[in-house]
Order: structure tokens, then C-alpha cells, then sequence
């Protein structure tokens, strides 16, 4: 379904990454290139390469491909990953693991799509009604608190 990524020069002579489906990348990490720290991107941004830390794009695209690596939280409008990610992952729109990808981490977006041969392993938060958690965990249900609520909506 998903192809390598293919890299062409514009009109203006800029070098640009065109994704499978032909969206343009304008910010690419190459895939010799390792960036430590945080990155924030006001444009969408493919990672061909290695990140450690965190990656912020609310109002894009984050898209990790085949050869990309992420020891990293992510949070974008769309994330989708080719490559491995071990991080957790919010995505505004939705988040694609696509069949060469695989992730360590959790998901939290109001849509999910895990393609047949995606590596998965954590959790998933979907509630479109929502918008998505800055990591913040469930606490936990305790048969006290369900018998409370129980008792609050038969009164």
C-alpha cells in the first residue's frame, strides 16, 4: 500500500519529500541525520532519520517513514509511521501504523488505524467527543466509585 517516499525539486529549486500518497514534505529529516532535543514544526514533517525527545506539529503532519526512528512523544494534527516509534503518540485527527511500522508507546486520537502486519504494543484512548489528553492516564475504577454512581443515578 505505502512506497518509499521520493525526494524532487520544485519550481523554486527547493528540495522536497513527496509521500506515497503525494503529499509534500518541505521539513525532511534525512536518514543520516540524528536530532536530540525537541523539535516544533509549523509545516508538515517527514523523519527519514532518528529523533530523540519530543516532536510537535498541532496544526500538520508528522510522517515517520520505513528508514525514520523515534525515541520521542509526538504529538501532530495527523501522525503516520512507516518506521518505529517508542513514544507515545497523540494525534488531533487521527494516527496511521501502517504494515512496515511498528510502535512501542501509547495512542491517544479520535481515529486509529493499525493496517494487517502493524507491530503495536500499549494502549489506545478513541473518543471522538474529546480532545485528545496531554499524557494523562485513567485513574482507576474502584468498585467503591461504580457503587456510588450507581446509587447517584437511581436517586
Amino acid at each position: 500500500m505505502f512506497e518509499k517516499s521520493k525526494k524532487f525539486t520544485d519550481q523554486k529549486g527547493e528540495l522536497k519529500a513527496k509521500a506515497p500518497d503525494d503529499r509534500l514534505f518541505k521539513a525532511v529529516i534525512g536518514s543520516t541525520v540524528k536530532v536530540v532535543g525537541q523539535i516544533t514544526s509549523e509545516e508538515n514533517i517527514q523523519i527519514d532519520g532518528s529523533v530523540e525527545g519530543n516532536i510537535n506539529s498541532e496544526e500538520h503532519e508528522v510522517f515517520v517513514s520505513v528508514s525514520g526512528s523515534l525515541l520521542a512523544d509526538v504529538r501532530a494534527h495527523v501522525v503516520v509511521i512507516e518506521g518505529t516509534v517508542k513514544g507515545d503518540i497523540t494525534g488531533l485527527e487521527k494516527v496511521v501504523v501502517c504494515q512496515s511500522g511498528n510502535v512501542l508507546g501509547n495512542i491517544d486520537a479520535p481515529r486509529v488505524t493499525l493496517e494487517d502486519g502493524a507491530k503495536f504494543k500499549g494502549n489506545i484512548e478513541m473518543d471522538p467527543t474529546l480532545p485528545p489528553a496531554v499524557n494523562v492516564r485513567p485513574s482507576k475504577v474502584t468498585a467503591h466509585s461504580v457503587d456510588s454512581a450507581e446509587t447517584a443515578k437511581s436517586s
